[in-house]
């Protein structure tokens, strides 16, 4: 999809909707740009300028026609985590590197990738971090003093359990007014933001009924500019890309996987499509240009990007407006938003957090009781008492490890003969588990990957059950999808171990991808070319012509629907 693609066929008509729907997801944009700023540990105008300056670029560069790009909830541990270890201005340092890997992700085309994040860790971590953003806005919603912020949940309990005395009854009522306000009002006028409602109303119910009463960001972090902070670049040193360079990591990936999830949805609701690798370019253009302008990490905002396709947008263009209605609210009214309470800021924080829970995933996952149940729990809890960056290793890991066993599972190894009671005399298991057996001739099915996870357990029971000595081992591996070089490894060693004991390996219904591997790696040439075929037929008659008449004292007959020797109850080498 070309950049000039995503505007094909606009017309006037389609700017009055941009128009429409950038005001209205503008307006939504600023009191969620604060409270998220001041959630992360930053200033709150650092969420402004997010808004504003990453919003316009994500919108012109990115791969998505509707994507609303700004700070998130998802962001927020990572972020309290990075301005509490390593401070603010390594923060920006840090955002800026998570935009290159963004740009770099981007242009090698790995957008791709991010689909292959299970869902259960993408729900673990995202539950994980709902639980983190609601319980960091108690202490704002009960109006708790004296409060030091903490980077684990564990700690930040402890908090305010010891401050638990100190509730103002003050800020308890702001904050419920703004919370019921961003219940009641979508029920009853839907195209409101609720948010802002909440947020006006409960600030000016504080402001004329108990002034001073309540803690606001005013008081708690001085004024708000009225303007974008001059342009500086930030020292980036060595020894910072270092020490920043996990940190950037974690950011470009939840990056990475909110903004591409973002897409998803917006392609789920308009029909559209998305180009993931340009919108990875988009999103790490404007972590690149943000932090140079003090603004914090930023990636696709699902709820926004929701809204500004109900709202009725037609292009890239309302992401823009979106993000010059919120310079222009903070050009004229930076002043007032000084007396908002940070009690007003809790509820909102709170909604975004149960909105983002994705509890119905969570609970409909829980009660699969499978491994990916497992991997969910452990993720969750990892991202609530450790941190998100630990969670989303070990889970993916944890996944990994499930997966090769499931997948070893799949394989199945049984030995067959011919069904002397099949007309068409097709092989099956259950010839040689009634006892019956040819001394010259093993012949294997094989179904499932012959993979690192599964190949020794290939080995073990071919060898184990096989008598080969100077005889033929058949190997059907028609249903062999994949063969990796452990598979193919082991499966070498099958063939040394019966070449070097004067037998033969013939392959039979072999698939393409199996092949070329032995083919790169010589086994092809070792076991011969002339030992594959296409159909097990043709394989076994072909075994059947290398067999020593001698050995077999019940074998007659050597034509394939004949030898009785492959179904022989008793078929003794002779000699013994």
């Amino acid at each position: 999809m070309k950049w000039t693609g995503r505007f094909e066929g606009y017309r006037f008509s389609c700017l009055r909707n941009d128009l429409i729907s950038g005001l209205l997801v503008g307006i939504i944009a600023i009191p969620l740009g604060m409270a998220f700023a001041i959630a992360s540990g930053v200033k709150p105008e650092y969420g402004i300028y997010t808004t504003v300056i990453a919003g316009i670029l994500i919108s012109l560069f990115g791969g998505s026609k509707y994507q609303i790009g700004g700070p998130t909830g998802a962001f927020i541990p990572i972020l309290l985590a990075i301005v509490m270890q390593y401070g603010y201005e390594n923060l920006l340092i840090a955002g800026f590197m998570a935009g290159i890997l963004l740009v770099l992700m981007g242009l090698f085309k790995l957008g791709g990738l991010i689909k292959f994040i299970p869902r259960p860790v993408t729900v673990g971590f995202t539950s994980g971090i709902a639980v983190i953003i609601f319980s960091g806005q108690i202490g704002n919603f009960l109006g708790l003093e004296g409060m030091k912020r903490h980077e684990h949940f564990w700690p930040s309990m402890k908090e305010i359990a010891i401050h638990l005395p100190s509730i103002n009854g003050y800020s308890v009522l702001t904050a419920s007014v703004c919370l019921a306000a961003i219940l009641v009002v979508p029920k009853i006028a839907p195209k409101i933001p609720a948010s802002l409602v909440g947020l006006v109303v409960s600030s000016l119910l504080a402001a004329l009924l108990y002034p001073g009463h309540v803690a606001t960001i005013g008081s708690a972090y001085g004024a708000i500019p009225s303007a974008l902070p001059q342009f500086h670049l930030p020292d980036i040193t060595w020894d910072r890309v270092e020490m920043l360079l996990r940190p950037a990591i974690v950011i470009a990936l939840l990056g990475g996987i909110e903004s591409l999830l973002s897409a998803v949805v917006a392609d789920g609701m308009t029909g559209s499509r998305h180009n993931s690798n340009r919108e990875l370019i988009g999103q790490g253009i404007a972590n690149m240009v943000t932090p140079l302008f003090g603004g914090i990490p930023a990636t696709g905002a699902i709820a926004r990007t929701a809204t500004n396709i109900k709202s009725g947008a037609a292009s890239p263009l309302s992401g823009v407006i979106h993000g010059l209605v919120v310079l222009l609210v903070l050009v004229l009214f930076a002043p007032y938003a000084s007396h908002i309470p940070l009690a007003s800021m809790a509820p909102i924080l709170m909604v975004v957090a149960w909105n983002m829970s994705e509890r119905h995933e969570f609970m409909r996952l829980l009660r699969t009781k499978t491994s990916d149940s497992i991997v969910l729990l452990l993720t969750f809890a990892l991202t609530v008492f450790t941190d998100l960056t630990t969670a989303v290793e070990i889970g993916l890991a944890l996944t990994a490890v499930l997966f090769v066993k499931r997948m070893s599972e799949l394989l199945a190894v049984s030995k067959v003969l011919p069904d002397p009671n099949d007309k068409h005399h097709k092989v099956k298991a259950h010839v040689v588990e009634e006892g019956k057996d040819c001394p010259q001739i093993s012949m294997y099915t094989v179904e499932g990957p012959l993979f690192f996870g599964a190949a020794s357990r290939f080995a073990r029971t071919v060898l184990d059950k096989s008598r080969i000595g100077r005889g033929v081992l058949l190997l059907r591996l028609g249903r062999v999808p994949f063969m990796d070089t452990t598979g193919e490894a082991i499966l070498a060693g099958v063939v040394d171990h019966v070449q070097k004991n004067g037998g033969q390996v013939v392959v039979s219904g072999i698939r393409t991808q199996p092949r070329e591997v032995l083919a790169k790696t010589g086994l092809l040439k070792r076991i011969g070319e002339e030992r594959f075929f296409a159909h097990t037929g043709e394989a076994l008659q072909y075994a059947l012509t290398q067999l020593d008449r001698d050995k077999c004292l019940n074998c007659r007959h050597f034509a394939f629907r004949e030898c009785q020797a492959l179904s022989h109850p008793s078929c003794p080498p002779s000699g013994n």
